[in-house]
């Protein structure tokens, strides 16, 4: 936290110290043995800040990445497992501790807005500039350390350190075997978690650990391509056997002695507040033990919360409690309101170039005829099956929190300022996530749990929201909308390409709430609102793409696939339309248009030869396609649709995926298949109305989600690939919105502008 204090404080005095500073090497990501906690019980031995060997060989590994599905526990110990070549099944995960080495830089790096024509085929930065700033930008994010998983960032964050912190582990357990046995390192290898020699010596790693500890390791090299053995296998997921068998903790599965339980009722209108109150009723009911007025902390709106011996008991007081609520100061937000001011900030306004190329009004000037559409999408909620929820304690001048927790430094640091201690008499336990699509990078139900645990005489509470508070207090995906402007010359060829967009910037009112030292708004070019439009791979010879960002006190966040859930359905659609006026296939026309853009080339070619693009289907159904690239990966998806009683049926998705090196495979398969259904939610029945500054979608049953029995089935391929592994989990949401839109065009003769699909 120094550091990071450090940093911020002097950013504005860095002047030409920035230079010397940005010379030296990269801090390491090893790590010390002295950052595992010391614990008397504990016999293992560490060897680096990530690797601890147990007295009978097996690993345990420092995870910084929370589990909310995705398979980051079994992907990241299969790198662990890889290089030190021992079966998945020995390596033990255990939270890693505060320190920078866990922090996500990757995350980081990847959110400067760079132009894919700014970036070789490698991925790695072809221009100075471009490799300048990553440089930068991960010097700084290596010093912050910031601990948040998040941005499909996990195992490409990981893909070095981790490996190298396992190499340098083996290499240090060969080395004391080489001394204790009195023989050539060189002769020694490891297998199945055994060090071993050709003359019949054989011991686990358990016997070595001690001395290894104190062994410098020598030569460090990492394991070759050619000898993998469980790299781009599909191994089975760890986490699953203890989801089976009930073992699992999420974060409403804490229980500890004398625990409380805490429900919370929230203003109703966004940005209100409680006025007058009258609990009498509410605190005479059986099991009511108090009731706890919360503030608008980390964003939050305002209320209470009450205890009781139950949560059902406490949810019950809380609805019993009579309140007269208050509408912000500034007035109601409406979301129709909000529509009109983005079409409006689109004909005002001009907004930010994140990339501009050639001369697009000398373009249009010689056109011989233009095509122009705009494109809208609304605000949408997260609904994660496990509703937010929080575990608190505190005691004695120190806060133990239980926490379903994208961000754990962030909790720590919003429980510190509520409670009114330091950082470090905070303790978070990262449960596992019931989902968290970048809900739980927020800490507003950690601050409430927080504050209801002062009012409980050091008895742990945990807090629960219902279904409704969590769908009516989100942190929601920003409504959108774009206008797509084409010139197309007399040969038929689009020579430009004018992309504008408007819609709430989401990193600026995170920041906000998620830097204490931060005093007012803080505005800023946000790559988030235009990421999926200013870096197309199409060859047009003139573009220019800018973002008006609005701020229309709707609290948004981070939401699976971020700005590309959205813009991707912009641009490919409006790429069909071309299309269309061209006279040409859709394929066709995407594939004249990649013809500088191999890899995406390359991964469309697979969609659509693996679908079948171009082959005759049943009557009465249709393919739609389309191809996005986010989060460092390239995703083609062909959907085929039709229509039952007027209503849009995915039948079939058919995905490639360039992601670089596929360490699983099998997670790969599975997080294509619930961005598919996922982004089929979005597409046909996802939106948050706000009329008189309340939230009229409250449960399930008015936010639609797409039913188990009509999901479509859905095959993925992999382009191979060599380069370091990039995103998994979100870049599947992007492409499939476009790809249903685009076959209901063709079974409708109607182009839908306007998300959800249902509407």
């Amino acid at each position: 936290m120094k550091r990071r204090a450090w940093l911020l404080s002097g950013a504005g005095a860095l002047g030409a110290l920035v230079v010397g500073w940005g010379a030296l090497p990269a801090r390491s990501r090893l790590g010390s043995g002295k950052l595992w906690p010391i614990d008397s019980a504990d016999t293992s031995v560490a060897l680096n800040g990530w690797i601890k060997i147990t007295s009978d060989g097996s690993v345990v590994l420092a995870m910084a990445r929370s589990e909310m599905g995705q398979g980051v526990h079994t992907a990241l110990a299969m790198l662990v497992a890889e290089e030190l070549d021992l079966p998945l099944s020995r390596i033990k995960l255990a939270q890693a501790g505060s320190d920078a080495i866990y922090g996500n830089v990757a995350m980081l790096v990847s959110s400067l807005p760079f132009h894919p024509s700014q970036l070789g085929d490698s991925g790695k930065p072809a221009a100075m500039q471009v490799r300048v700033g990553q440089w930068m930008v991960g010097k700084v994010a290596r010093e912050l350390g910031i601990h948040v998983t998040g941005g499909s960032s996990s195992v490409a964050d990981a893909w070095e350190p981790l490996r190298l912190a396992a190499a340098t582990a083996r290499a240090s357990l060969l080395g004391a075997a080489s001394l204790a046995w009195k023989l050539p390192v060189a002769e020694l290898m490891v297998k199945n978690g055994l060090v071993s020699h050709p003359s019949g010596l054989s011991a686990h790693y358990g016997k070595f650990a001690k001395y290894a500890a104190s062994t410098p390791p020598g030569h460090v090299s990492l394991k070759p391509r050619k000898d993998w053995t469980l790299i781009g296998q599909s191994a089975p997921r760890t986490d699953v056997p203890a989801k089976v068998n009930g073992t699992a903790m999420f974060g409403t599965d804490v229980r500890l002695p004398g625990l409380l339980y805490a429900a919370v009722r929230l203003c109703p209108m966004l940005g209100g507040s409680p006025g007058a109150i009258n609990a009498s009723a509410a605190v005479a009911m059986p099991g009511v033990l108090r009731i706890v007025p919360l503030q608008a902390w980390a964003g939050s709106s305002a209320g209470f919360a009450v205890i009781g011996k139950t949560w059902w008991h406490a949810q019950q007081a809380a609805q019993a409690v009579q309140l007269e609520w208050q509408q912000r100061p500034a007035g109601a937000l409406d979301s129709r309101a909000v529509e009109k001011q983005l079409q409006a900030a689109l004909l005002r306004d001009t907004g930010h170039v994140f990339f501009e190329q050639g001369d697009v009004a000398a373009a249009e000037s010689a056109a011989a005829r233009k095509l122009e559409a705009t494109y809208s999408a609304p605000y949408l909620a997260h609904a994660t099956l496990e509703p937010m929820n929080c575990t608190a304690q505190v005691s004695g001048g120190k806060v133990f929190i239980w926490v379903p927790s994208q961000v754990p430094q962030m909790a720590a640091a919003v429980a510190a300022r509520v409670a009114g201690v330091g950082i470090d008499d905070v303790t978070v336990v990262v449960t596992l996530l019931g989902g968290g699509f970048g809900r739980r990078l927020e800490v507003d139900f950690v601050a409430q749990a927080v504050r209801v645990a002062m009012d409980s005489g050091g008895q742990p509470v945990q807090l629960i929201w219902s279904r409704e508070e969590d769908m009516t207090h989100d942190f929601y995906r920003p409504m959108a909308t774009a206008r797509l402007q084409a010139s197309i010359n007399a040969q038929g060829v689009a020579s430009s390409l004018r992309i504008q967009s408007a819609g709430d910037a989401i990193s600026p009112r995170w920041f906000e709430r998620a830097a204490t030292v931060l005093q007012g708004p803080l505005d800023m070019p946000d790559k988030t609102t235009a990421e999926g439009l200013f870096g197309l791979p199409y060859a047009f010879a003139h573009q220019k793409m800018s973002h008006v960002a609005t701020r229309s006190s709707v609290p948004v966040g981070y939401w699976r696939s971020v700005g590309h859930s959205h813009n991707a359905f912009f641009s490919e659609c409006f790429i069909d339309e071309l299309a269309l006026a061209a006279g040409q296939d859709a394929l066709a026309y995407r594939r004249a248009l990649l013809k500088n853009a191999p890899r995406h080339l390359a991964v469309l070619e697979l969609a659509a030869a693996e679908a079948g693009w171009g082959t005759t289907l049943p009557a009465g159904r249709a393919r739609g396609i389309a191809l996005h690239e986010s989060f460092g990966s390239i995703v083609a998806q062909v959907a085929v649709v039709s229509l039952e009683a007027g209503v849009p049926r995915v039948h079939q998705v058919v995905c490639a995926i360039d992601c670089g090196t596929v360490v699983n495979p099998g997670i790969v398969a599975q997080q294509m298949e619930g961005a598919v259904v996922f982004g089929l939610s979005a597409a046909l029945y996802g939106r948050i109305d706000i009329h008189d500054g309340q939230v009229q979608q409250k449960n399930y049953s008015d936010y639609g989600m797409q039913k188990l029995a009509k999901s479509p089935q859905v095959v993925t391929y992999f382009v191979s690939s060599q380069a370091p592994p990039t995103g998994v989990g979100e870049p599947g949401v992007p492409p499939l919105a476009p790809a249903v839109a685009n076959a209901m065009y063709i079974l409708t003769g109607q182009r839908r502008r306007m998300l959800p699909l249902m509407d």
